[in-house]
């Protein structure tokens, strides 16, 4: 027995006593802890990036969105409009013209914005530059949070935290968001990024308690869906980074998934119930579908296989552009991007680089990879713009890039720390990264000036994208726009001189493009050359008859062209012929009818006259030479009764008239 007891004795006392574990040890990471510091750093980053745009104008398409939009100018009156119409409908003010582009454009939360901002400053553009500003901060700090909230986990690492960081400084600098921070309507894309990362930082961090958390997840993607439907590609992103950073069933994925998905719905049958079912087929104008080319005088689709080409070597345009944003336009339209076949090296090579990345992101899915992420999230969030999946009216842009740019930064970000960071150490990471960021700052500071107004940009822009027949367009009118400020003919001239260049380039890449044909019109009547004028206005009205516009350039130039013959060149048969063309265009034209009488008269034809000047009485009876002029030719018709009345009636407005 009692040797039973000593074993037991002896068991006991060699039993471990049960004690609690200790807590996980405090890391100390110093400036790597400091998540407050971090976000001062990045949002005042942001700042000084692009305080050099405060005192820019407004550029490129604010018009159609702020200040010739009629719902936005009337300010929150207007509110009700932009909610109840297409985007575009305030701009264009007439239905149809909104549907330019396929399937029309329902964005309205950054118009009642604007409105806002209209009622509250006027038109300012200051102020819009400045909101545009903070916003982009905001998005910047946001994007930081939302990184180290998905990287961290569940125990901060000073890694992480120095990834997310990183990550967020790229993205923050990268000058390719200079398109879409420089430009104010270019806070639609700012919003619709903004409310995503919201939503997505909701969902992974839950701040608010239950059903709260929940309506602001709602919120922030409803808003974001109404800026941009290019949000709407999260619903793709926050599933993958649920699944692959923090291993969520597909059941939690749905529920955690089920604020977006409700605010998805909510805005597609709002922009149903705006725009209908119609997504407006694809466009056989040029500027609304790149994808046409020229044969024996009319527009045809590309082939498939062009139309394949051409797309694929776009999606290499776009990743060139991020690792090397050099030739930064906003202007990509045809033929900046050629025609493309399966028979360019480009075409190959952006083939190749998509599927290296494809393959790597597809090896490494599963194993938490954080570039595996990043590369689905690119392709994810560019897929949208990519014309893949439906045509969007262009071949790409460089705000197109400024959600997928995202993916972009994280990739680096990683591709720095595992093989810059980890094998070399921190003095050559910071190094490097110190110079990727200053190097994409000051591409950044010194685009922004390109963006100050239209002319700089058009005539900045031209020089790079010199296959577009927009922006030699744009080129083109912004130069006859200045010229027309000016008095002095020796400045003006050389002004409309190069216009004309920019303008018949435009015509020769886009041979029924008839802004251009309207605008080479204007210039050549600046240069007072009418019969070039009068054929590129008769060319407006080939490609589009009964342009009001053009009818009424028309009529100006053969008026004038009219009374060139008859004052310079007292060729009195070919005043009346263009005279009588212009009559023809406007026939209430006081001038066109004061020259005609004219005209008539001095060729000896007084019963001609006559009625021409019966007209201007009739048109302009408060002017007393037209009386006059009445009366001289009843005179010489023998008609002294009314001739004498009408001499009355010029004494009577002026008892001078004569003595003149």
């Amino acid at each position: 027995m009692s040797s039973k007891k000593n074993k037991k004795r002896n068991k006991a006392k060699t039993k471990a006593p049960k004690v609690a574990p200790k807590a996980a040890p405090i890391v100390d990471l110093g400036f790597w802890g400091n998540t407050r510091l971090h976000c001062i750093i990045l949002f005042l980053f942001a700042g000084i990036l692009y305080a050099n745009t405060l005192g820019h104008n407004y550029t490129q398409d604010d018009a159609i969105v702020i200040y010739d939009n009629m719902y936005t100018t009337e300010g929150v009156a207007g509110i009700p409009g932009l909610l109840q119409k297409d985007t575009f409908f305030g701009f264009f003010k007439t239905e149809g013209k909104a549907k330019l582009v396929s399937g029309g454009r329902y964005r309205p939360f950054t118009p009642v914005m604007f409105a806002v901002g209209w009622e509250i400053f006027g038109k300012n553009p200051m102020i819009g530059h400045l909101f545009n500003l903070l916003w982009y901060a905001l998005l910047g700090v946001l994007i930081y949070l939302t990184l180290k909230v998905i990287l961290v986990h569940p125990q901060k690492t000073k890694t992480s935290v120095m990834l997310a960081f990183l990550a967020a400084l790229i993205f923050v600098a990268h000058p390719v968001h200079t398109e879409v921070v420089a430009n104010i309507k270019g806070r639609d894309e700012i919003m619709s990024l903004l409310g995503s990362i919201i939503a997505t930082y909701l969902i992974f961090k839950k701040p608010l308690k239950g059903i709260l958390n929940s309506v602001a997840i709602f919120v922030a993607f409803f808003l974001a869906l109404m800026s941009k439907e290019n949000a709407i590609t999260f619903l793709g992103v926050v599933p993958l980074a649920l699944y692959l950073f923090r291993k969520k069933s597909i059941g939690s994925i749905v529920t955690s998934m089920a604020p977006m998905l409700i605010a998805t719905f909510a805005f597609l049958a709002i922009r149903t119930a705006v725009l209908g079912f119609d997504f407006g087929g694809t466009p056989q104008e040029l500027m609304n579908n790149p994808y046409l080319k020229l044969v024996n005088g009319s527009y045809v689709d590309f082939s498939f296989a062009e139309k394949a080409a051409t797309i694929i070597y776009t999606l290499g345009k776009y990743l060139m552009l991020l690792v090397f944003p050099l030739h930064l336009t906003h202007d990509y339209y045809p033929y900046h991007i050629p025609i493309m076949s399966f028979g360019d090296w480009q075409v190959w090579l952006s083939i190749l680089a998509y599927a290296v990345i494809i393959f790597f992101a597809i090896y490494r899915f599963g194993k938490k990879s954080i570039p595996s992420f990043s590369i689905f999230y690119f392709l994810m969030t560019l897929s949208i713009v990519s014309n893949v999946v439906f045509p969007i009216g262009t071949h790409m842009s460089e705000r197109f890039l400024f959600m997928p740019s995202v993916g972009f930064a994280l990739l680096l970000a990683i591709m720095l720390i595992k093989y810059v960071h980890k094998r070399f150490g921190m003095v050559p990471f910071a190094v490097l990264s110190f110079l990727i960021v200053s190097l994409f700052s000051a591409k950044t500071i010194a685009r922004n000036m390109v963006w100050k107004d239209d002319f700089t940009l058009f005539q900045t822009d031209v020089e790079t994208s010199l296959n577009s027949a927009k922006v030699q367009n744009a080129a083109g009118g912004s130069l006859l726009t200045k010229s027309e400020g000016l008095t002095d003919p020796a400045a003006k001239a050389p002004l409309v001189d190069k216009a004309i260049g920019h303008l018949n380039k435009a015509t020769q890449l886009h041979p029924t493009y008839r802004n251009a044909y309207l605008l080479l019109g204007n210039a050549y009547f600046y240069k007072s050359d009418y019969l070039q004028a009068i054929r590129n206005y008769e060319r407006v009205l080939q490609l589009a008859p009964g342009n009001t516009e053009g009818i009424n350039n028309l009529a100006v130039a053969t008026r004038d062209y009219g009374r060139f013959f008859g004052e310079q060149n007292n060729d009195l048969t070919s005043s009346l012929k263009y005279l009588n063309q212009s009559y023809q265009l406007n026939p209430d034209d006081k001038e066109t009818l004061r020259l005609l009488a004219v005209a008539y008269g001095r060729s000896g034809d007084h019963a001609k006259a006559l009625p021409f000047f019966k007209r201007t009485t009739e048109l302009a009876p408060e002017v007393a030479s037209n009386w006059i002029n009445l009366s001289i030719v009843y005179s010489r018709l023998g008609d002294e009764v009314n001739a004498q009345s009408a001499r009355a009636k010029a004494l009577q407005i002026d008892p001078n008239a004569f003595n003149q």
